[in-house]
């Protein structure tokens, strides 16, 4: 089992930075990908950016040169930097992890358990 600690979520004008962070516990098996995902009430819930164990960072079209994720693989921890926030990315952000779980095909075929945080609320308003 992994427990998420999210953290950074809060108000911020239009233009202006906020900074995200979790932290994973709880597990001692591999964890894979990494990242945070935000979701509207009303709507399905989207990939943000995610950072994979080999830090390989993927990001939404919507946020690239905005945001930036980065990852400590030790410490089981991951930031989201937020920059230019719009009222757009008003949501709630929640932290992902990807729990190896097995492995095949020479280490290319994972199979992994996803983990959620509990989510951060992140507003963007003048």
């Amino acid at each position: 089992q992994v427990q998420l600690v999210e953290s950074g979520g809060g108000l911020v004008q239009p233009g202006g930075s906020l900074r995200l962070s979790c932290a994973a516990s709880g597990s001692s098996s591999k964890i894979t990908d990494m990242g945070w995902h935000r979701q509207v009430p009303g709507k399905q819930r989207e990939l943000v950016a995610v950072v994979t164990s080999d830090g390989d960072p993927i990001y939404a079209d919507s946020v690239k040169g905005r945001f930036t994720i980065s990852r400590d693989l030790a410490k089981h921890t991951v930031s989201l930097e937020m920059n230019n926030l719009k009222p757009e990315d008003t949501a709630v952000y929640y932290c992902l992890v990807e729990v190896l779980l097995s492995e095949d095909n020479g280490g290319t075929d994972w199979t992994t358990q996803p983990y959620w945080g509990q989510g951060t609320q992140v507003t963007v308003s003048s």
